[in-house]
C-alpha cells in the first residue's frame, strides 16, 4: 500500500461516514499537514469512554502528523447544544464552562499530545462580534434550513418550543470552522447536520469546504443504549484502576470486539488475529485482559493496569468463579432492581425471602464481595456476577 492508502486506513478505521471521501483524499494528496477540528462543548466535567472515541481519532491524526485543533465551545456552551433535545436547554454560565474545559484539558491530554494540540476557545472570535456581526452570520441560513435538522423538526412538529438563540447554535459551530481554516471536522453521527454547516460557511467565504469524519455513539455496558452517566452504564476516564478493569470486564464478549476497534490503539491486524486465537480455544476472558490493561496504562499507568489485573484475578479465584454461567438480561423499573429479585429472578433462589436468608448467612456476593444489606438496589447499566453459596452463579445485566 502507498503513503495515502495507509493512511487512509487509519482515518476510517471505526468510522461511521466521511464527507467526502474524495475531498480527502484530495487533501492527503497536497502531502501538508491538514488543520484537523473537533470541537467539544465543557457542559460536563468529567469524560467517559463514549466521549474519547473521537478523542482518539484526533490522536491518530496527531500521529499522521496532522494539524489537530482542540476547540473548546466556551461561547456555544453558554447557548447549549439543542442536538437530540426536545426542550430547550439551560445555556451554562461562563464561570461553570471555564471550570469545566480546565476538567476537559487535563483528561484529554491523557491521549493527545500536549505539544502538538492547539486548543482554542470559539469565545476567541466569537466574544469581538458585535450584533451587526451576528445578523451577517444568521442571514446566511433560511429557517426553512433550520427545520430539515431532524430534532428541530421533531420539535416543531409536537408543538415545542424552539428559541430564537438555538438556530445560531450550528451557525456557530460552522462559523469556529471557517475561523480555523479546518481541513477536516470530527464529530459524532448526531452532529451531522452542524457539521455539513460548516461546509456551506466555508464555501459562502470562499474557502474549500471541510472533509467531514463521523463517529459512531459507542454503545455503553448494557451493549444496547449510548453510555452515558444517566444511564450509568459509563466508563469513565477518572474512575479508580479496580473500577475500571471490572465494568471492562463486565462488557460482553461480543461487545469487546466493538470497544477493540474504537478505543484501542493496536492495529485492526492485531485484534483480527485475537478473534483467530479465540476460534481456537483462547478463552476471551484472557483477550478482554489486554484491552483493560492498554485502557487502564492510559488513563492511570502500566502498574495500576497490572494490580488491577491481579485484583480481578484474586477476587474471582476467592470465589471459584466459573467462566460459563448462565446470563440474563433484567428489566428495572426505575433505574433499580432490588438484589432479593434477582436472585429470585435468576434461579438461584426459590423466592425473595431465601434471598433474603441467603444474604443474611453471607452467601451472597456479587463480582466477589459479600453483600451485607438485604435492601440492597442495583442500578441498572449494570452487567455483573451474582453467587448464592459455592456453586450457584449467573452474570445478570439490569436495563
Amino acid at each position: 500500500m502507498g503513503k495515502i492508502e495507509d493512511a487512509l486506513e487509519i482515518i476510517k478505521r471505526g468510522a461511521d461516514e466521511i464527507l467526502l471521501e474524495e475531498g480527502l483524499i484530495e487533501k492527503l494528496k497536497s502531502n501538508k499537514p491538514l488543520v484537523i477540528k473537533a470541537g467539544f462543548d465543557p457542559t460536563a466535567p468529567d469524560l467517559h469512554l463514549g466521549h474519547t472515541v473521537l478523542i482518539n481519532k484526533l490522536r491518530q491524526f496527531q500521529d499522521l502528523g496532522h494539524d489537530v485543533h482542540f476547540l473548546i465551545g466556551d461561547f456555544t456552551g453558554m447557548i447549549g447544544d439543542p442536538t437530540g433535545k426536545n426542550i430547550t436547554r439551560k445555556p451554562l454560565t461562563k464561570e461553570q464552562v471555564l471550570e469545566n474545559a480546565k476538567s476537559y484539558k487535563e483528561q484529554v491530554f491523557k491521549i493527545l499530545d500536549e505539544k502538538k494540540t492547539t486548543v482554542v476557545f470559539n469565545s476567541q472570535w466569537m466574544g469581538k462580534m458585535d450584533a451587526a456581526d451576528l445578523i451577517k452570520l444568521a442571514a446566511n441560513q433560511t429557517v426553512a434550513r433550520m427545520l430539515e435538522r431532524d430534532d428541530f423538526s421533531k420539535r416543531y412538529a409536537s408543538g415545542q418550543p424552539i428559541a430564537i438563540h438555538e438556530f445560531l447554535y450550528p451557525m456557530i459551530q460552522g462559523y469556529d470552522s471557517v475561523m480555523l481554516k479546518a481541513d477536516v471536522e470530527l464529530g459524532g453521527t448526531d452532529q451531522k447536520f452542524n457539521l455539513l454547516m460548516g461546509r456551506e460557511l466555508q464555501k459562502s467565504h470562499g474557502q474549500t469546504p471541510q472533509v467531514i469524519l463521523m463517529m459512531p455513539i459507542l454503545e455503553g455496558l448494557d451493549g444496547v443504549q449510548k453510555m452515558s452517566k444517566s444511564l450509568n452504564n459509563y466508563i469513565g476516564v477518572s474512575d479508580a484502576p479496580d473500577d475500571m478493569f471490572g465494568k471492562i470486564m463486565s462488557v460482553s464478549d461480543e461487545l469487546m470486539w466493538r470497544y477493540f476497534e474504537l478505543l484501542s490503539f493496536r492495529p485492526m491486524s492485531e485484534i483480527e488475529q485475537f478473534k483467530a486465537d479465540i476460534e481456537q480455544g483462547t478463552n476471551p476472558r484472557d483477550i478482554k485482559f489486554l484491552l483493560a490493561k492498554e485502557i487502564i496504562t492510559r488513563f492511570h499507568d502500566e502498574a495500576a493496569a497490572e494490580k488491577s489485573q491481579q485484583n480481578f484475578i484474586d477476587r474471582f479465584k476467592k470465589g471459584k468463579v466459573p467462566d460459563e454461567m448462565d446470563e440474563f438480561e433484567m428489566q428495572s423499573s426505575e433505574g433499580k432492581l432490588g438484589i432479593a429479585y434477582i436472585l429470585k429472578d435468576a434461579g438461584m433462589t426459590s423466592g425473595t425471602g431465601e434471598g433474603i436468608r441467603m444474604i443474611k448467612q453471607g452467601a451472597v456476593k456479587i463480582d466477589g464481595e459479600k453483600v451485607v444489606d438485604t435492601k440492597l438496589a442495583v442500578e441498572s447499566g449494570t452487567t455483573k456476577v451474582y453467587q448464592v453459596g459455592k456453586r450457584k452463579f449467573a452474570r445478570v445485566t439490569i436495563v
